[in-house]
């Protein structure tokens, strides 16, 4: 049976993720985990100063590919981090003597910024290629900051989260970015999201449940092999917009309007809508640097286009990492063989709709060694 066409509903995020989970007296083991995202339109209208000047709107989708962070009370009179992904290790007396040198830096906030008061391990892991432009290091700071308050008593709200997040890359470590990564992370689903500094709105965006799976069944996600840190390119782009570059500008005001056409599309559960403001997105994407694209990303469209390709862009900052692809109808097998036979690798994934979650595992989940223990 056909669903009903979508809408959009208003989230206020005011649920407490962790309360009642653990006993504040004896803390215990938890886990915590947050999704990346797929951007479909809007993306770097929510970066300052563009998005407290402007206002910003972004439509993206949180998906199952995730970041995950343990924290492991222990009886050491020792506080360890450790990466899975990047294979560092680092371990203290006491977290003030946590410094911010570039190794598992985001963690070390994480644990400096809400006072972790216990010794202990934090283990984090991620599903997500770094540089992938899919948000991860956000979704991996929402679930630090998740996990934190949890085993703290679990009074922080998804919003609060979302925007202390924010705030361990922008303010305590001095990364420039957006905020549409971390909000999705903590709230999950598929939503439009309004920036207005320092107020951000987050509305649900509920497809009918066969429009929705049509919808999965058409995208894919496309790793292109070349990631590149996006801190520097955003610099560069915010800091044409204030010298008043008009190309720059211009395309920055047509992407916020990209977004409000994708909210539409939405609406209307009109696929190849979505993929001429996909098309739409990307144009005036490449307008905001020279190396939004590379030789690879355009090679995989060339390919892509004649497959069945509807539309698609660069995920993120661009410049590499992920692109995602909107497919004809029936056709997103070709376009993937296409793709992959140039070297593209698909990643594959669901919608999530659950966001960030918090949970207490079982002690014969926690088997293993401590590393450092020798």
């Amino acid at each position: 049976m056909a669903g009903s066409p979508g809408r959009i509903r208003a989230h206020d995020g005011q649920d407490a993720i962790g309360k009642g989970v653990i006993a504040l007296d004896k803390p215990k083991a938890m886990r915590a985990r947050a999704p990346v995202r797929i951007d479909f339109a809007g993306g770097w209208t929510d970066v300052p100063p563009f998005s407290t000047e402007k206002g910003g709107y972004v439509v993206n989708a949180a998906i199952s590919r995730c970041s995950y962070a343990t924290l492991i009370p222990g009886d050491t009179d020792e506080f360890a981090l450790e990466s899975a992904d990047y294979d560092e290790y680092v371990q203290v007396k006491d977290i003030r003597q946590f410094e911010y040198n570039g190794t598992l830096d985001l963690l070390k906030a994480a644990v400096v910024h809400k006072d972790l008061d216990f010794r202990g391990r934090l283990l984090t892991r991620s599903e997500a290629p770094p540089g992938s432009g899919t948000g991860s290091s956000a979704s991996m700071g929402v679930a630090l900051i998740g996990v934190v308050d949890a085993i703290q008593g679990g009074s922080m709200t998804r919003h609060e989260i979302a925007a202390m997040a924010n705030e361990l890359e922008v303010d305590e470590l001095g990364i420039q970015g957006g905020k549409q990564d971390q909000y999705i992370a903590a709230y999950g689903g598929l939503t439009f999201q309004t920036f207005e500094d320092s107020v951000v709105q987050v509305e649900q965006i509920e497809p009918s449940e066969d429009f929705l799976l049509e919808l999965e069944k058409a995208l894919l996600l496309v790793y292109t092999g070349k990631s590149r840190l996006s801190g520097d390119i955003i610099s560069r782009v915010m800091g044409a917009y204030q010298r008043q570059e008009p190309g720059v500008t211009e395309a920055l005001m047509n992407l916020r309007e990209a977004a409000l056409e994708m909210r539409d599309a939405f609406a209307s559960e009109d696929l190849r809508r979505m993929g001429e403001v996909l098309n739409f997105n990307w144009e005036n994407q490449k307008r905001l640097y020279d190396e939004m694209t590379t030789p690879k990303i355009e090679a995989l469209f060339s390919v892509a286009q004649p497959a069945g390709l509807l539309g698609g862009k660069a995920c993120g900052a661009g410049g590499g990492g992920c692109i995602v692809l909107l497919c004809q109808p029936d056709r997103e097998h070709l376009v993937r063989r296409a793709v992959e036979d140039l070297g593209g690798q698909c990643i594959e994934f669901n919608f999530d709709h659950q966001g960030l979650r918090v949970w207490q595992p079982s002690s014969l989940a926690l088997g293993g060694e401590r590393r450092g223990a020798e």
